[in-house]
C-alpha cells in the first residue's frame, strides 16, 4: 500500500503496579517470575510464558515473549504495572545476556522503547528506536520510531517511518497508524479508509484490538457525521469487550448527542469505574449537571481535579483552563508537557491556557500551531473560535464556529453552549448570529 501513513499504544494478591513497586528482588529475573495468578487468555499466556522462562532455553526470545505478554494484560486491564513488569522483561534479558554482549539485545531495546512511549517519554522512545532502526530495521522498530516522532510533533519524519513499516509489513498495527496519521494531516475519508484495513486486519482471537480499532474507527465515523456507522463500529467494539472504557467514552458521545443523558450517565460510571482518566470523568460531571444531580457532578469534578494532573496532565491542563479553575496551573502543566510531547494537541492545551491567562497573542501563535497540520477536531476549532474573537478577528472566529459547529457531537455541553454564545456575540452581519446549534 503506497500512501501516506497512531499507536495501538501503551497473583499474589496484587495489582501488577503493586507487585512491580513493593517486591523488590535482586533481579529483574527474579521479579518476572512472581507466579501470576487468573484465569483470563492474557493471564494464561503469562503463565505458559514464565514457564517458558523457566526452563532457561532461548532464554532472551522466552523472556521477551513474556514481556510481550505483560503488555498485552496491561492493555487489557488498564493496569499500568504490567508494563514495568514488561520492562522488567528487557532489563532481564539484558542482565541474562551481559556476559556474551556488549551492546543491549534488540528484543530488549524494543521492549524499552514501547514502555518509554507508553509513559510519555518519547525523546528516550525516539532514541531507542532510532539505534534500532540502525541495526536491524524491522516493521514494529520503525512503528516506535514513527510514534515518537509524532508525539514530539515531527510530522515529516514520523510520516516516512510509517510509510516504511507499512511497506514492510501490511496489517493491523501499521494501517492503525495510517488512519491516524490521515486525520491529523486534515484527510478524514483517508482516515477512515485506512482503519477500516486496519479493522480487517484484525485477529478473531486479540478481542482488545478489535474494541480499539473499531472504537477509533467509530470515533472517525462520528466526525464525518455518519452517526449510524459509528453506532455500528461502537457494537463490535462493545461486543469484543463490553466494558472497554474508550468504547464507553464513545458511547456516551453519541448518547449526549442524541440527547439520552441518563444512557451517558450509565456507560461512563462504568468507565471510570474501570480507568478514572480526565476525559471520562470530565465528560460525567458534565452529562451530571445536565440532569441536574449537582451533588454528584461536584464530587466527580473533585476527583479530577484531584487526581487529574498524574494521570493525564494536558486534558487536565485543558480542564483548569476550560473551568478557570487554575489558569496559572494549566499553563504549567501546557509548559511542562511541551518540553516532552510537541504534537498538534499538546500545542492546542498550550494555546487555551495562554489564552485563560489573558495572553490572547500567545495563544494565537500557538493556535495556529495547533492548526498547522489541518487536523479536524471540534476542541481544536472552537478553542481557534475563542481565540480569534478575544483577538478582534471576528470573520475568522465565525469560520472557526462553522467548522466547529459540523463537529460538535464530540464536544462537552459545556463547550457546545460556549460555541453557540460566541455565535450569537458576532456582529450581526454573520451568517451565525442566530446560534442555532445541531449536534
Amino acid at each position: 500500500m503506497r500512501t501516506i501513513l497512531f499507536s495501538l499504544y501503551l497473583g499474589l494478591g496484587l495489582t501488577a503496579c503493586e507487585r512491580s513497586a513493593d517486591v523488590t528482588p535482586a533481579r529483574a529475573l527474579d521479579l518476572v517470575l512472581v507466579p501470576h495468578e487468573g484465569e483470563a487468555e492474557s493471564d494464561q499466556a503469562i503463565q505458559r510464558a514464565q514457564a517458558r522462562v523457566g526452563t532457561g532455553h532461548q532464554i532472551e526470545a522466552a523472556l521477551g515473549h513474556l514481556g510481550w505478554a505483560y503488555v498485552a494484560k496491561a492493555r487489557a486491564s488498564r493496569d499500568e504495572g504490567y508494563y514495568r513488569l514488561a520492562q522488567a522483561c528487557a532489563e532481564a534479558i539484558i542482565e541474562e545476556t551481559a556476559s556474551t554482549s556488549e551492546s543491549r539485545p534488540p528484543e530488549a531495546l524494543l521492549l524499552l522503547g514501547h514502555v518509554a512511549a507508553t509513559f510519555h517519554r518519547f525523546a528516550e522512545a525516539e532514541a531507542i528506536a532510532a539505534e534500532l532502526v540502525q541495526r536491524r530495521g524491522l516493521p514494529f522498530d520503525h512503528l516506535l520510531l514513527g510514534d515518537a516522532l509524532m508525539e514530539q510533533g515531527k510530522i515529516e519524519e514520523a510520516i516516512a517511518s510509517y510509510q516504511t513499516g507499512v511497506d514492510l509489513k501490511p496489517g493491523l498495527q501499521s494501517y492503525a497508524r495510517v488512519g491516524w496519521m490521515r486525520w491529523l494531516i486534515g484527510d478524514l475519508e483517508g482516515a477512515i479508509e485506512a482503519t477500516e484495513l486496519a479493522a480487517g486486519a484484525a485477529s478473531p482471537r486479540d478481542r482488545e484490538s478489535i474494541a480499539w480499532v473499531r472504537s477509533r474507527l467509530g470515533h472517525f465515523r462520528m466526525l464525518s457525521g455518519d452517526r449510524e456507522g459509528a453506532k455500528k463500529e461502537l457494537a463490535i467494539a462493545l461486543a469484543a469487550l463490553a466494558d472497554y472504557p474508550p468504547a464507553l467514552v464513545l458511547e456516551a458521545k453519541l448518547a449526549l448527542a442524541d440527547s439520552d443523558v441518563a444512557a451517558a450517565i450509565a456507560g461512563l460510571r462504568r468507565a471510570v469505574a474501570i480507568e478514572p482518566l480526565p476525559e471520562p470523568l470530565w465528560l460525567l460531571a458534565e452529562a451530571l449537571t445536565e440532569v441536574e444531580k449537582h451533588d454528584e457532578a461536584k464530587a466527580v469534578f473533585e476527583e479530577l481535579a484531584r487526581t487529574g494532573e498524574r494521570s493525564d496532565p494536558r486534558t487536565h491542563a485543558l480542564f483548569l483552563a476550560t473551568t478557570g479553575r487554575s489558569p496559572d496551573s494549566a499553563l504549567r502543566l501546557a509548559e511542562a508537557e511541551l518540553k516532552e510531547r510537541a504534537d498538534y494537541f499538546t500545542r492546542d492545551a498550550l494555546a487555551w491556557a495562554l489564552f485563560a491567562n489573558g495572553r490572547i497573542a500567545e495563544a494565537r501563535v500557538e493556535m495556529d500551531r495547533a492548526l498547522a497540520g489541518g487536523t479536524i477536531d471540534a476542541r481544536l476549532f472552537f478553542h481557534a473560535a475563542m481565540i480569534a474573537n478575544a483577538a478582534g478577528e471576528t470573520a475568522e472566529a465565525a469560520d472557526w464556529i462553522a467548522s466547529a459547529r459540523d463537529l460538535q457531537a464530540s464536544l462537552l455541553p459545556s463547550e457546545r453552549r460556549a460555541l453557540a454564545q460566541l455565535a450569537k456575540n458576532l456582529p450581526d452581519a454573520s451568517p451565525l448570529a442566530d446560534g442555532t446549534t445541531n449536534p
